[in-house]
């Protein structure tokens, strides 16, 4: 593990910073009540409530309200590892396939275990030079531990070009 990762972990757990960051880079989170539950290095679980900012009128959680948090508990891993680093590495969603299976009528939990996977894809990236894609899974479920939907989110990582600033 990086220092940045462990920087960026801190300020994911800690409140006030958690809340700044969510108002300033993912307003749509802060306002649905997207909320991280967990988080360390190799997973994370991101809640998202059902209320009236988030159901739709067939009287569960909005689609995209659950792809949000789905995305979350998979870009917290990625942000984290990609936080700080020397070269820096670009992130980018390339990809999304999910599949419902259970009304979202309460709160719902996306959790994501693809931590090893995402830091070996930027190490390669790194290495290499060359971008690499990820396909990370999110899970969530319901306060009963029933699977309402699973995700599966492709993330590209690349290396980001250094920039040489000549003296004139």
């Amino acid at each position: 593990m990086h220092t940045g990762t462990t920087r960026f972990l801190a300020i994911i757990r800690h409140p006030l910073k958690y809340r700044w960051f969510l108002l300033t880079r993912l307003p749509a989170a802060f306002f649905s009540g997207v909320r991280i539950r967990t988080v360390d290095n190799d997973h994370c679980a991101v809640s998202v409530p059902y209320k009236w900012f988030t159901r739709n009128p067939f009287r569960s959680t909005y689609f995209a309200c659950l792809a949000m948090a789905a995305e979350m508990s998979t870009g917290v891993l990625a942000m984290a590892q990609c936080y700080g680093r020397r070269p820096a590495v670009s992130m980018l969603v390339t990809g999304l396939e999910a599949a419902y299976t259970r009304k979202a009528k309460g709160i719902s939990i996306f959790t994501c275990s693809d931590g090893e996977l995402i830091r070996q894809a930027i190490e390669e990236a790194i290495a290499t030079g060359e971008s690499r894609t990820v396909r990370a899974e999110s899970i969530g479920r319901n306060a009963a531990g029933e699977e309402l939907a699973r995700f599966h989110i492709t993330w590209s990582f690349r290396q980001k070009e250094t920039t040489i600033v000549s003296p004139n």
